[in-house]
């Protein structure tokens, strides 16, 4: 039999019962729409997740900190007591290092300290904390009031919008204004120590030891933001005043860290308690992570904690894929009982197409059309079906946001390769369904199915 000729016995078949027929397409539609809205619906969460996480910044950094201090974040690797010996200090050169390595676009390091904040007659005791100028592409600095700063070394502070708040009930009128910070600078000391020999080159003066000087730096307030920076997963971005790195890297500032990289180096060499490595794009984080890692330091990214996060998604879409398909089963049943139905209206016309020389193969292919014509058909219309739903959530959902004062979301997404694989889905539940009826029909004896009726 010609394909042409199949294609028009088939559709004048669908026809002919085109209530039943329809009936069945739209029990196919009702499977293939529910599949499509539960899996669109976790696609969309998903790429609602990542956009967010994606726009803070967090997975395209890797986090570098010395063996000694984290031997491993690895389960397997971890050790009780870091080793104090044969594990490179997080200084300059490694620094520069890791400039070195493909696919890494900037470094630097963690700066935060306690310091006074005064401004006017109003002092406040808080957290400073160094942001590069990279992070303004950050969505929190997009609706902040003022601006960022304007370049890598300019004296200019941006002020969480609460800590701006304690130092003037009208948080707009400190853009432009003047504040000071008093911190505590870390200087060399001139004197060598006691009982110490001039000759010793070990015993240097500036290599002895340190004193703490109080000192002032004067910055101007540029902006006002919400909220931290990252959500406050970094711990470099949990502040209530931010300024720029090299700023606050100019400031020698005594930190958490001084005095124990005192007991183990130079009081006065340049060491960090950790590096932040942004790479190009997430993808070669990991690949970076594995670089440094090469080199002797301990790294943790946003992937490390995330694994859990994408096994979630991953159930989720699998569950939600199982639930739509319970739908797109029950309309199975109903494509065989449809075509069997046929089978028993058709045995003559079965009957004579056999005794016209129609081999069993051909009266297969037959019902296979049919089925596959209503597999078809359905999955577009319960694309449509879909689509539609997915809409009415997105508006509901942007309705509701809207009343709780939050920007609208988009919570739905129908990517083309869903559309595709449903329409390819349902036709192939439609093809396999149509295997029992279109075999019976084949079976048929053309005597006994001319001789029905």
């Amino acid at each position: 039999m010609k394909a042409y000729d199949l294609v028009e016995l088939a559709a004048r078949n669908l026809r002919e019962s085109i209530l039943r027929n329809s009936l069945t397409t739209l029990g196919i539609a009702v499977g293939v729409a529910s599949l499509v809205a539960m899996l669109s619906l976790g696609i969309g969460l998903q790429a609602l997740a990542s956009a967010r996480l994606g726009r803070s910044g967090l997975f395209d950094t890797v986090v570098v900190y010395s063996r000694r201090d984290i031997a491993s974040f690895e389960p397997g690797e971890r050790h009780d007591t870091p080793t104090t010996t044969d594990n490179r200090e997080l200084d300059i050169a490694a620094r520069r290092e890791m400039e070195k390595i493909p696919e890494v676009v900037e470094v630097y390091p963690e700066l935060r300290f306690q310091t006074e904040v005064r401004y006017g007659d109003t002092s406040r005791f808080t957290m400073v904390a160094g942001l590069p100028l990279s992070a303004k592409q950050n969505e929190i600095f997009d609706e902040m009031q003022g601006k960022f700063f304007s370049a890598p070394e300019a004296d200019e502070a941006i002020l969480q919008a609460d800590f701006a708040k304690s130092l003037d009930p009208n948080p707009t009128k400190l853009i432009g204004q003047e504040l000071t910070l008093r911190y505590a600078e870390r200087q060399a000391l001139d004197s060598q120590p006691p009982n110490s020999k001039k000759s010793d080159p070990q015993q240097a003066a500036s290599d002895w030891g340190f004193s703490v000087v109080r000192r002032e730096k004067k910055l101007r307030i540029v902006g006002i933001a919400e909220n931290e920076p990252f959500g406050g997963w970094r711990s470099f971005a949990r502040g209530r005043v931010f300024i720029p790195t090299a700023v606050a890297e100019k400031l020698n500032v005594v930190q958490a860290n001084t005095m124990r990289n005192a007991l183990r180096t130079s009081p006065t060499a340049q060491t960090y308690s950790s590096l932040m490595v942004r790479v190009a794009a997430p993808s070669q984080v990991q690949a970076v992570q594995d670089a440094i890692k090469k080199i002797g330091f301990t790294t943790w990214s946003i992937l490390d904690a995330t694994r859990n996060l994408r096994r979630f998604f991953v159930i989720l879409d699998l569950f939600l894929g199982i639930f739509g398909s319970l739908a797109l089963a029950v309309a199975s049943l109903g494509i065989v009982n449809t075509l069997v139905m046929a089978i028993l209206e058709r045995r003559r016309e079965i009957g004579i197409m056999k005794a016209l020389g129609a081999s069993d193969g051909d009266v297969k292919r037959l019902f296979f059309a049919e089925a596959g014509t209503m597999g078809f058909l359905g999955g577009l219309a319960g694309v449509t079906l879909g689509w539609a739903i997915g809409r009415v959530i997105n508006f509901g959902t942007t309705l509701y946001l809207q009343r709780q004062s939050l920007p609208p979301e988009d919570v739905w997404s129908v990517p083309w390769w869903l559309v595709g694989g449903a329409i390819g889905f349902s036709i192939l539940v439609s093809l396999v369904s149509g295997l029992y009826p279109a075999a019976r029909a084949a079976r048929l004896d053309p005597v006994q199915a001319l001789r029905y009726e």
